[in-house]
């Protein structure tokens, strides 16, 4: 069994490719958490160049660029869209926001705007994002989504043993998610709750280490601590793939009482089992704000037997929104797609309705129908 990280089983590609250019003039929309806690300090630590700012509240937008160091502020988000200076649009906004200000962003920044990276979910619907995408490509603007569990360290080393076959053919991949998000007051107003806002995390985990399912068995019910009505709060939701292989989650944010009296047991973990071997691992986000790393453990057939546990520093939140805005960039320079494109992203899209269509209308449905629409 390996005693160190040096190791050569510890040798997984965990951390994304950084661009050759550091001082992307990126342009900053919004000033809540995402953008404060989680883009802007992972952009410093990167050595990104975020160069102005705008909010739709000025003085949330003055507070975050003092706190970040960002030259500018300007006082409106068009003013910020109309910044010749800017060269990539990062966005953080409600995502029955986000569309009509890509939208603006295109047109304002036509000839010069080079990137935009969006906020997950790209839009509430397939048909707004695909629109949003080819909107994007006329305008030869890079689309990305901020797809960003894709680069929690234990996902992407996880997807790194499955690209190099450790664990022969998949049978079986689970996530089980036991924990309270807080629900923005902007999450009220959307037609869905659950699947858009934190199932997507899971379904677009499974697209990446598996492909897009072929069918979708879902359920869902009212959380019952949440006081706003709502559709799909607790998330339980099957997809099957042509091969052969099943993936589940169980998207529980009730977890039970915990807030109530009762003591919790709140976490994330994962498993994904083959034919040759299976691994295992847990996300540390529900710590937050503790920085507390994921972790993975694998055990094949050409490991004796034994559990391989590599360790690293990294956590999700904010480490993560180093690769994505680095994908961006990366795509940029090179002229091609981003890994977490725009247009990939669509089938993200797609199996969001397809899982919020299973558990309302209590049918089998399959990815295909809604691209199809």
């Amino acid at each position: 069994m390996p005693t160190s990280p040096a190791d050569p089983a510890f040798g997984l590609n965990y951390r994304p490719t950084l661009p050759r250019r550091l001082d992307w003039r990126i342009g900053c929309v919004g000033a809540g958490f995402i953008m404060r806690d989680c883009h802007l300090v992972a952009y410093k630590s990167a050595g990104f160049n975020p160069v102005a700012i705008a909010s739709r509240n000025p003085a949330s937008a003055r507070e975050a660029a003092q706190r970040h160091s960002v030259p500018t502020v300007h006082d409106t988000i068009d003013a910020l869209l109309a910044d010749d200076s800017i060269e990539i649009l990062d966005v953080a906004v409600p995502p029955d926001a986000q569309p009509e200000l890509i939208r603006r962003a295109v047109k304002l920044g036509k000839g010069r705007l080079r990137g935009i990276l969006a906020q997950k979910p790209l839009a509430m619907s397939l048909a707004v994002a695909r629109e949003l995408v080819e909107v994007c490509a006329l305008a030869g603007i890079v689309l990305a989504v901020n797809q960003n569990m894709r680069f929690d360290q234990s996902v992407r080393a996880a997807k790194d043993v499955l690209n190099r076959g450790w664990l022969g053919e998949v049978v079986l991949a689970t996530i089980d998610m036991r924990a309270v998000p807080h629900w923005m007051p902007w999450a009220e107003s959307l037609p869905s709750l659950s699947t858009f806002v934190m199932s997507i995390h899971h379904l677009d985990t499974f697209r990446y280490w598996l492909g897009t399912p072929e069918r979708v068995l879902a359920s869902t019910r009212p959380d019952p601590r949440t006081k706003f009505t709502h559709l799909d709060g607790i998330n339980l939701y099957i997809l099957e793939y042509e091969s052969g292989a099943g993936a589940s989650s169980w998207d529980d944010v009730w977890t039970g009482p915990s807030k109530e009296g009762v003591a919790n047991d709140i976490g994330i973990r994962w498993r994904v089992e083959g034919t040759d071997g299976l691994m295992q691992g847990t996300i540390g986000w529900p710590k937050y704000p503790a920085r507390t790393p994921s972790t993975l453990e694998y055990s094949t057939r050409h490991t004796g037997g034994e559990w391989i546990r590599p360790r690293w520093d990294d956590v999700w939140f904010p480490d993560a929104f180093v690769g994505t805005m680095a994908q961006l960039l990366v795509a940029v320079e090179q002229g091609s797609e981003p890994e977490i494109g725009g247009r990939d992203n669509l089938e993200t899209i797609a199996l969001c309705e397809a899982v919020f269509a299973a558990a309302t209308e209590h049918r089998v449905t399959t990815v295909r129908e809604f691209l199809a629409r």
